[in-house]
């Protein structure tokens, strides 16, 4: 039986996704590289600095840099992302999921944020959803992000469940990737070819609908 439910941030309760291209083009222009929505599509899902490892590979500067110098081009980045999310507001909750998240507490479902975003709870603050959730697995105390299933293996016990137990929702295929890997029932949004691995998936965020999740999971 289903008793919890565990999200992703980016690309499931918010789409923060186009603020993280920006600040992420910003910086590679700064070093003299060039990257467009199609490469970006690549660092969805995964951490800062391991996004940053692509795009620096992408302009042939992997070795250019020095580890401590890498920390500061990240810090660059996420203190440009920082500054434009604090325009974010309850609107920016994508469709269907105030609804989604009403009826899960209504149905007292346990819930917990699993995002690769060291800004996850400031986000929630500004959404105004942080009361509804019961945890948020710290993606600093993690020894591997995405696709790895730790976070979402984190996320099951900060409810004092088995992974199965629990449903999964991403949009990125290491999210998918990682629900999968914690033996969790996985919801995928997004294009049926990214999405392919999910167990089951929608097109779109207001596709969702909770009923159908938990009979789909066998609850």
């Amino acid at each position: 039986m289903i008793k919890g439910l565990i999200f992703d941030l980016d690309g499931v309760i918010t789409d923060t996704a186009e603020y993280h291209y920006l600040a992420w083009k910003s910086l590679a222009e700064k070093i003299g590289i060039e990257i467009d929505r199609e490469f970006n599509e690549q660092l969805k899902g995964i951490s800062r600095m391991e996004s940053l490892e692509l795009i620096l590979e992408r302009g042939g500067k992997a070795d250019a840099y020095t580890d401590a110098e890498k920390e500061e081009l990240a810090t660059q980045k996420n203190e440009e992302y920082k500054e434009s999310i604090k325009e974010i507001t309850p609107k920016d909750i994508l469709p269907g999921i105030s609804e989604l998240l009403k009826e899960a507490k209504e149905q007292k479902l346990g819930l917990v944020l699993a995002s690769a975003s060291k800004n996850g709870p400031a986000i929630m603050e500004r959404l105004e959803i942080m009361d509804l959730f019961d945890g948020i697995v710290d993606p600093a105390s993690l020894k591997a992000g995405k696709p790895d299933p730790e976070i979402f293996v984190r996320g099951a016990e900060m409810l004092g469940l088995s992974t199965r137990e629990c449903v999964g929702l991403e949009d990125a295929e290491a999210g998918i990737q990682a629900i999968n890997g914690a033996d969790m029932f996985s919801v995928g949004v997004g294009s049926e070819e990214a999405m392919r691995e999910a167990d089951y998936a929608v097109a779109d965020t207001a596709d969702l609908n909770l009923q159908t999740i938990l009979e789909k999971a066998g609850s």
